[in-house]
């Protein structure tokens, strides 16, 4: 029997303020798939979610290879715009969509990918304090709990965590 390498995900958290939900459903329903999940932060030192989780990155995020995951996400909570602007982030959300990896962003995260000019002419969601910031960078924002638009998948905040972190297996997994 031929050994069928495991698919692994990268889920990138904000050092303070990541949403628990968006963090925890996802990595839940990725883990039951099979697939390897490595998180992600600015530090290694304890991450703090907005409901109070404590997480001890795996890496940081200047440490991540695109090319050792077939799935890129960026988690949400108050603490995603750490990510907006800069350029790591935007290099590795770009990385990945050139290299053909599932780039996944939930509530406040889009708003990354809109920022590294990931999302234009994309049927997209973003919690909804930031639909106009999507759409101001051409993001077609469609209001759905979680929109696939090719390898892009966008939640649009933790009532969709679950949901979401279906469709990013699911698309890791077809890959």
């Amino acid at each position: 029997m031929q050994n069928v390498p495991s698919k692994k995900a990268v889920l990138i958290i904000a050092h303070k303020n990541f949403r628990d939900e968006e963090l925890f459903e996802p990595k839940s329903v990725l883990e039951k798939n099979g697939i390897d999940v490595v998180v992600a932060s600015s530090s290694l030192d304890t991450a703090t979610g907005m409901l109070g989780a404590r997480v001890d990155p795996d890496i940081r995020i200047d440490d991540i290879k695109v090319e050792d995951f077939d799935g890129v996400v960026f988690i949400g909570g108050s603490g995603a715009r750490e990510y907006w602007d800069s350029p790591t982030a935007h290099a590795i959300a770009r990385k990945a969509m050139e290299s053909g990896k599932v780039l996944g962003a939930i509530c406040l995260a889009p708003v990354t990918l809109a920022n590294a000019g990931l999302l234009s002419g994309k049927r997209s969601t973003v919690f909804n304090s930031e639909i106009e910031t999507i759409k101001s960078k051409g993001a077609i924002y469609t209001g759905k709990g979680v929109e696939i638009d090719g390898d892009i998948i966008t939640g649009e905040g933790p009532g969709a965590a679950g949901e979401f972190g279906e469709a990013v297996a699911g698309s890791i997994l077809e890959k």
